[in-house]
């Protein structure tokens, strides 16, 4: 078994959390490049790792989430995908042999912001010629798992699972249900699980990013009812930001990391971190909270609201955009 998959079968895993929250943080200005600074800000990026495997993340995502052809092209960076996904993969190697435990090394895979047909305009061919660019250079640098996150349509996720798979190492995909129940083109979590049901390449499937903690468990949950034998991974965000003194600040702090951590738990994940929003201290609560996890059935929606706040409602329309703009974090 891979590393990825001896861990998993031990108990359940503590992702890291936000990479861009962290990033911004320490100085990355709006607009600018995260994966650039695989190669001129390595030390950023270390900082980023080794922060979260200090409060105890079994897993930890390369900084790589806007790392193929279509997003960096956004910044005149598209010839070097391969240069930046491996820089990036080693700095995360570094940091993980530096914790002195295992830790597992997980290649972050985000959406190319593209429309696939039949919705849009974008070939599912082209996608999946740049997810495999991507995930080559992941696997080549040595990468435990390819973590595809933060996509919205079953033809993108289809692209990169096709891309991903059949390269010695196991796949997992999340999606994010930020659109009333829904990802942005109308993908429900039962549709994610009977996708899966049908196709079972992928070692794990889950939420992330999303729209705050109750959503996110909620998603899970619909999964864990509609699978069998898959690994589900929540990592969510930490709600939708308000402004305050002049800075964005997220409603869910630490604090609320216990029970949004026993309630994923509670709902069938085996991976839970944390998405936007998320700081080191949120991961150091949620280890603690896995660390002590005694069991416990299903949430219903009810509990859930109870807890963590209202769940997004299905309203009859799911939203649609052609590109997403935020990053992952």
């Amino acid at each position: 078994m891979s590393v990825f998959e001896e861990l998993l079968s031990a108990g359940p895993l503590v992702a890291d959390g936000a990479t861009g929250t962290a990033l911004f943080d320490l100085g990355l200005e709006t607009g600018g490049c995260p994966e650039q600074l695989n190669v001129d800000g390595s030390d950023l990026i270390s900082k980023v790792h080794d922060g979260y495997l200090e409060a105890g993340a079994d897993l930890i995502l390369t900084n790589t989430f806007g790392g193929n052809r279509a997003r960096l092209q956004l910044h005149n960076l598209e010839n070097r995908v391969a240069e930046l996904n491996a820089a990036a993969v080693q700095i995360a190697r570094t940091a993980a042999d530096r914790a002195g435990r295992p830790v597992v090394v997980a290649g972050s895979i985000g959406p190319t912001g593209e429309l696939y047909q039949p919705a849009g305009p974008f070939d599912p061919a082209e996608g999946v010629e740049m997810f495999s660019e991507q995930a080559a250079a992941l696997v080549d640098a040595g990468v435990d798992v390819l973590w595809i996150e933060t996509l919205s349509s079953l033809e993108e996720l289809a692209a990169a699972v096709e891309a991903c798979s059949g390269r010695g190492v196991p796949v997992t995909a999340t999606l994010s249900f930020d659109t009333n129940g829904h990802t942005m083109m109308g993908i429900s979590p039962t549709a994610f699980a009977d996708w899966w049901n049908h196709d079972q390449r992928l070692a794990g499937i889950g939420v992330n990013c999303g729209v705050g903690p109750a959503d996110n468990v909620a998603a899970a949950a619909g999964i864990d009812r509609a699978t069998s034998g898959v690994a589900i991974i929540v990592k969510g965000n930490c709600g939708i930001p308000l402004y305050k003194d002049d800075a964005l600040v997220y409603p869910s702090g630490p604090g609320a990391m216990h029970d949004y951590a026993t309630l994923a738990l509670r709902a069938g994940a085996r991976i839970v971190g944390a998405c936007c929003g998320s700081s080191f201290d949120h991961i150091a609560a949620i280890r603690q909270t896995v660390d002590a996890y005694q069991g416990g059935d299903r949430p219903e929606l009810r509990e859930i609201e109870a807890t963590l706040g209202e769940v997004a409602k299905p309203s009859g329309r799911s939203g649609r955009r052609t590109r997403r703009s935020a990053s992952a974090g």
